[in-house]
Formats: structure tokens, C-alpha cells, sequence
């Protein structure tokens, strides 16, 4: 069952303009619906066509560390986006663990087809949930440092993520303005909306009990890492890392998407979260027979949802 927003319509009022105020605002209105392009309507283009459209730079290192690094796909059609020309920044999963940021492709390709500019992360794995979050703060002040050499919109970012990688967005969407945050972002940097897939915003504890009691030798491993200091044990602690923790009425919107056959981020932990989502600008779609990991076709279903989310901010 997938439930989404209702957003609200503008509301226009008449007025008596002169003959010449008519002209410039007819004009006006012709500008702008000529520089508007609904992500939905855009057609897309096979990855041949991307091959003209993509400057693709590969592991572009924005810390010291070997892990500390990113793709940035920079499109020549991004500028005819308009309003919607928004920066994709990427986080893949895998428990803050293991995984890759070329081994999940599959959830940046419908942002690649529609012309975005797109930004595809690594973090520093196997140590934490604090250390792997702080990456994704370092990588955006990075790019904001060095928008020179990589002429992003950076007042437009659009956050998202799959399972670790969605915890890791939400937090620093919804701490963007919030000063007690460790990670503060530079003031040029603007998150716009975050996409969650699967993503942890509430109950790590009870998470962190799933993998490491878990029956297989690897997700016990990754339980055990994901707060790896010996002093952490209290719940405040935690709760920094919960983005449940940080959610509040000037929230960017969130899209937020849950399997209910989800065997590493129960429903029960999205419940809280989902009750203070705001109905005119926040979207959940809860699937009850998916899976951690959506199909190819929950994935296009979910894709074009996105595209018409985007569309409306």
C-alpha cells in the first residue's frame, strides 16, 4: 500500500493591470514556463545518449582517507532543468560495513536518464555509525569548497540513500538546522529534500540488537561496529544518530520508502517517524510485501513517485 501527500495549489488573484504591465507579465509567464521542466515529462535518454550528455570524474578524494572518496557525473543538460536542476547526492548501504558506491548504480541510473547532475559516495567503512555519517557532511563542504572545479547547484541538493546510506541522508537533512548537530554543514549548502530507502530514522539500539544476534558470522560483525567505542552505551548517545532525532516543521520534505517484509529495519522502527510526517510535504510508500531491498519493479514504481515528489517542491 503506498500512501503519498497531498500538496496544496497555488491560489492567484485578479488585479486591473495597464496594457503595458499585461505585456511583461504575459512575457514573464512565457519565461517561465519555457525554463520549467517536470522531471516526470522529461524523456529519457538511453545510456548511449548519457555517454554525450556525462562528464564523469571517478573517485574524486574529498578527505584523506582511501574510502573518502566520490564520482561526480556532471551533465551538460543539467542548466535546462530550471527550477529543478538539483545535485543527487548518493549514499550506498551495506551496514556502514561493506558494499560500494559503484555496486548500487541501479539507484542513480533514473537520475543519469533524466539529465541531473548526480554525485555517487564512498565513506570510511567498519568504523561506526558517527565516523560513516560524518562523511557525508565532509564530502558536501568539500564540493562546496572546490565549486569551482565542479559547478554543481549547491543550493538545490537533493539527498538520498539505500538502508545505511539513507540513515546517513536523513541525519544530515533533518540536522541541517539544528546548531547541536556535530556536523555542520557550510552556509552555501542548502538539502532540499531527502529519499530514503530503508533507510534506519529511529530505534538503532534495537537495530544494533537485530545484527548482532543475527544467525549469520558477517551481520554480527557489523552489528558489533556500528558503535564501536567502548563508552557509548546510553541512549542520548544514540539518539544523535537517529533522524527521528532531529525532525521538525522546516524540514526539508521527505520521501521515505519501507518494505514490510524488512528483516534489518523492522516497520516498528519507521512508526514513530512516519506519525510526524507533515501530510503537505512528506510522502511515505510502504510496500507490506517487499523486501529489505526493493525489486526492479518496486524500483521503477518507486522512481516515477520520486520524479512527480521532485517535481512538487
Amino acid at each position: 500500500m503506498a500512501g503519498s501527500a497531498t500538496y496544496f495549489q497555488p491560489t492567484y488573484h485578479t488585479m486591473r493591470p495597464t496594457h503595458h504591465l499585461c505585456t511583461l507579465l504575459l512575457l514573464g509567464l512565457f519565461a517561465l514556463h519555457a525554463c520549467t521542466q517536470y522531471l516526470s515529462a522529461i524523456e529519457e535518454i538511453s545510456v548511449e545518449q548519457q555517454q554525450g550528455v556525462y562528464q564523469i570524474l571517478r573517485d574524486v578524494a574529498y578527505g584523506p582517507d582511501p574510502e573518502q572518496n566520490m564520482d561526480i557525473y556532471l551533465s551538460n543538460r543539467a542548466i535546462d532543468l530550471g527550477q529543478r536542476n538539483y545535485t543527487i547526492v548518493f549514499v550506498h548501504g551495506g551496514a556502514y560495513y561493506l558494499s560500494d558506491k559503484r555496486e548500487e548504480e541501479k539507484y542513480i541510473k533514473p537520475y543519469l536518464s533524466k539529465g541531473m547532475n548526480v554525485v555517487n559516495l564512498n565513506y570510511r567503512l567498519k568504523r561506526g555509525i558517527p565516523m560513516a555519517t560524518s562523511d557525508v557532511t565532509n564530502a558536501l563542504n568539500y564540493l562546496s569548497m572546490h565549486n569551482d572545479d565542479y559547478p554543481l547547484e549547491l543550493g538545490k541538493i537533493v539527498v538520498t540513500g539505500f538502508s545505511a546510506g539513507a540513515q546517513m541522508v536523513s541525519n544530515v537533512g533533518l540536522a541541517q538546522n539544528n546548531s547541536d548537530f556535530p556536523d555542520q554543514l557550510n552556509p552555501d549548502l542548502t538539502i532540499v529534500a531527502i529519499i530514503n530507502f530503508s533507510g534506519p530514522v529511529d530505534q538503532l539500539d534495537v537495530i544494533e540488537k537485530i545484527f548482532t544476534e543475527h544467525e549469520y558470522e558477517l551481520f554480527r560483525e557489523a552489528g558489533i561496529a556500528l558503535f564501536p567505542q567502548p563508552d557509548y552505551p546510553s541512549k542520548e548517545y544514540i539518539a544523535i544518530y537517529e533522524p527521528i532525532t532531529y525532525f521538525d516543521k522546516n524540514d526539508p520534505p521527505v520521501f521515505l520508502w519501507h518494505g514490510g517484509h524488512d528483516d534489518q529495519i523492522p516497520p516498528a522502527t519507521f512508526q514513530a517517524f512516519a506519525s510526524l510526517m507533515r501530510e503537505d510535504t512528506d510522502q511515505i510508500t510502504y510496500i507490506p510485501e517487499a523486501k529489505h531491498s526493493p525489486t526492479p519493479d518496486e524500483l521503477t514504481a518507486a522512481y516515477a513517485e520520486i520524479f512527480q515528489f521532485l517535481d512538487n517542491l
